[in-house]
């Protein structure tokens, strides 16, 4: 046998079987361990040799990486335009067409449902992936987004449609598709290594005008930015308008303070009348005329 290769014996069509129960059925549920409860064999590892009776058979399988396009269909290679477009109708009832890879290997924990617990395992595989990808693509909604009141969600809630948050959310959907494809192990024998979708494609007479609420969309984008832009500016200068204003108050009150200030201090020591004598003489120096009220006693 070659390095990548396992084989599972069976005496009189029965195959060896081990003791231990599968490790694999941990992410079924109870009902579902039930029904795949399926016995843990021995497994033959590469090298050898190993010599077999007339009356035992020999069932070699390949546990290397292997990777099929997303619409693979196994029973129908014609199927799903080569087996290279899935596709799928999304929650706007627009048919799309999904393109994709998928990398599974068989598991050596599970031979008995590789072998003998399924006919064709990678069809069902296949058909359990495909169920999941449609049923996941009908139903999706986008994560709610941040800052609802803003110009900007509003423009997203109102333009966005479900094509668009599909292609958005690719990661979310391949690491979804990886978790509810993680019990393939348990049912089919067939461990999913990774569900890579690379394209989400509308029909072609709307991909147009997805194109041009797009195009819309981002130049009203463009536009709310830069008026946010232009008020987030003009608020900045009106700010430092209005300390510059204070500061020349502040400094036009000063003098006045610190001369009540002074004024306060003389009148408390007895010197208010002797100060406003030498203010009255240094006016009367400077003027040209002094009018005197008359005294009308």
């Amino acid at each position: 046998m070659g390095p990548n290769e396992r084989a599972v014996k069976t005496i009189f069509g029965r195959a060896e079987r081990l003791a231990e129960n599968l490790a694999v059925t941990e992410h079924l549920s109870a009902e579902e361990q039930e029904r795949y409860a399926y016995p843990r064999v021995r497994v033959i590892p590469p090298g050898g040799p190993y010599f077999r009776m007339p009356w035992e058979r020999v069932y070699k399988v390949s546990v290397a990486t292997q990777t099929a396009s997303i619409g693979f269909d196994p029973e129908d290679p014609a199927a799903n335009q080569g087996g290279e477009v899935l596709e799928a109708v999304t929650k706007d009832q627009l048919n799309t067409g999904i393109t994709g890879q998928i990398r599974y290997t068989v598991s050596e924990q599970n031979l008995y449902a590789y072998l003998f617990g399924v006919k064709n395992p990678v069809a069902h595989v296949m058909g359990f992936v495909h169920s999941i990808l449609r049923e996941r693509l009908a139903n999706f909604e986008a994560p709610p987004r941040e800052a609802q009141d803003s110009p900007e969600a509003l423009i997203q809630n109102v333009s966005g449609i479900s094509i668009n948050d599909l292609r958005k959310n690719l990661r979310d959907i391949n690491d979804h598709m990886e978790m509810e494809c993680t019990p393939s192990a348990a049912r089919y024998g067939i461990t999913l290594n990774a569900a890579l979708i690379t394209g989400i494609d509308p029909p072609q007479e709307v991909e147009s005008a997805l194109a041009a609420i797009n195009t819309a969309h981002n130049h009203v984008s463009s536009d709310i930015s830069l008026a946010q832009a232009s008020a987030d500016q003009k608020i900045v200068q009106s700010r430092r308008a209005v300390e510059i204003e204070t500061l020349k108050a502040q400094a036009e009150v000063e003098p006045l303070v610190q001369m009540a200030a002074q004024l306060r201090h003389l009148r408390q020591e007895g010197g208010l009348l002797a100060y406003l004598r030498n203010v009255r003489l240094g006016l009367y120096a400077r003027a040209r005329h002094v009018i005197q009220e008359a005294d009308r006693g």
